[in-house]
């Protein structure tokens, strides 16, 4: 049976939460869907949030302190029940803490915290990150959402990525679920992508600095996506071929590099919080129609 889904909204915008990866599995404008709906054809996900780990693991294995430890692609969040922990009409917000089941593949007390909340035409999604452990804390932490392409009432119409600060951020590739060595030239000019399906016939694009903290996701009519961006200093843009969506993915945190050694805690922009300390993440998404 589906799990179902918390409902929260404005007159402009509104959502539906999963409490399964604490997941956004709907976001309409005037009753025109933007969010991908998860057809398992080509990708069964939404907007999962990616978590201790963003990316793949050699061997999905992840080591702590040089003790292995099995990882899945982009961590257990995603998979995991977090628990309703507060709601109103506008906003809900979702935990997971740690288990035995979490511990056996990151052995860490922790607390994720993921709020959904709608004001007039933005949504805001933050996620927390509390170390209840007593040693230092790695991790990653990242969003996935996925959006129609076409956008609604934009069909037969070139989509534009643009970044605010106009940058031509250099590129990075995956290969075989890892960082692969090299960059390669910018498909930014002047801070514009036109979407290719082709930018994608390699896995995602990923970009892992300059890209800056706010970019727009549009075509030539219907509805403009405006994002921002909360200490997340690393993107990535993925499709697959003939699909009907593009993730737009903001990370703190990537795969683990091609021939890097297994910590954790070598893996690119890897967070390190303190015992008791926390970290926040989030984006926010306003809609112009």
């Amino acid at each position: 049976m589906s799990d179902p889904l918390v409902q929260i909204g404005s007159d402009r915008l509104s959502a539906g939460v999963s409490s399964l990866g604490a997941e956004m599995q709907r976001l309409t404008a005037s009753g025109r869907p933007l969010l991908w709906h998860g057809d398992p054809a080509f990708w069964s996900g939404r907007s999962p949030v990616l978590f201790p780990i963003v990316g793949r693991a050699p061997g999905d294995a992840i080591w702590v302190d040089g003790q292995e430890f099995p990882m899945a692609q982009h961590g257990f969040a995603r998979r995991s029940s977090f628990d309703l922990t507060a709601s109103g009409p506008d906003f809900c917000r979702h935990r997971l803490t740690d288990s035995d089941a979490t511990r056996a593949a990151w052995p860490f007390r922790f607390a994720l915290t993921v709020e959904h909340r709608i004001g007039g035409a933005t949504l805001s999604v933050t996620a927390t990150v509390d170390n209840r452990d007593d040693r230092p804390m790695p991790f990653g932490l990242g969003f996935h959402p996925a959006f129609l392409w076409p956008l609604p009432g934009a069909g037969g119409q070139s989509h534009s990525i643009t970044l605010a600060n106009g940058a031509e951020p250099e590129m990075a590739r995956v290969s075989g679920g890892l960082l692969a060595p090299g960059r390669f030239a910018s498909p930014f000019r002047d801070g514009a992508l036109t979407l290719d399906p082709a930018l994608f016939a390699e896995d995602a694009a990923i970009f892992p600095q300059g890209a800056g903290d706010a970019l727009s996701y549009s075509a030539e009519s219907g509805p403009r996506l405006t994002f921002r961006l909360r200490n997340l200093p690393n993107l990535a843009l993925w499709s697959k071929p003939g699909a009907p969506f593009v993730c737009i993915e903001p990370w703190h945190g990537m795969a683990a590099a091609i021939g890097a050694g297994p910590e954790l805690s070598a893996r690119p922009f890897t967070v390190t919080l303190e015992p008791g300390g926390a970290a926040e993440f989030g984006f926010e998404v306003s809609v112009a129609e």
